[in-house]
């Protein structure tokens, strides 16, 4: 039976550096699943999940480890439990302001709402002269929850946000 594994990377952004990696995996008997990877100001940084016979779980995280300044966390994946409620999609749009990512996350907190993914990024606003924050993703909330309540309280979180969530 293949161990399932969690890696987190981060490090200095170059060309073939995912390509190291898989190379990595490859090597040691591994199955690439799924990732998601991004360059943030200059640096790489990455999420996936991999398989590999349990007998190469400790060569694979070595030579993973010899690549040059890369740090690395493996995680042994665990059971997952069945995820109870519906996925929503999200999308916020609006002025950027100090502390809005803290003030969507409390609110989605406060409504029971677990992300399941985020993107945030910054945009110029066409014609406008300033920068739109913007951020996407998927949120679970429980079968039982108001998503027009969830719609009402990220709203009144700033005066021009807009605010999208559909099923």
């Amino acid at each position: 039976m293949l161990r399932s594994l969690i890696l987190t990377l981060v490090g200095s952004d170059r060309p073939g550096l995912v390509e190291s990696l898989a190379q990595v995996v490859d090597r040691n008997g591994g199955s690439w699943q799924e990732s998601k990877m991004a360059r943030l100001s200059g640096q790489f940084a990455g999420i996936l999940r991999i398989e590999c016979p349990p007998d190469s779980v400790d060569a694979l995280e070595a030579e993973l480890n010899q690549i040059s300044d890369l740090h690395l966390t493996v995680i042994p994946e665990e059971a997952a439990s069945a995820s109870t409620g519906k996925v929503i999609s999200l999308e916020i749009v609006g002025h950027d302001q100090p502390g809005i990512v803290k003030r969507i996350a409390s609110t989605l907190s406060a409504h029971g709402a677990n992300v399941e993914e985020l993107e945030t990024s910054l945009e110029s606003a066409p014609m406008a002269g300033h920068l739109l924050f913007r951020t996407r993703g998927s949120v679970r909330i429980s079968l039982e929850a108001n998503s027009s309540a969830l719609i009402d309280a990220l709203e009144k979180l700033g005066p021009d946000l807009t605010v999208d969530l559909h099923s």
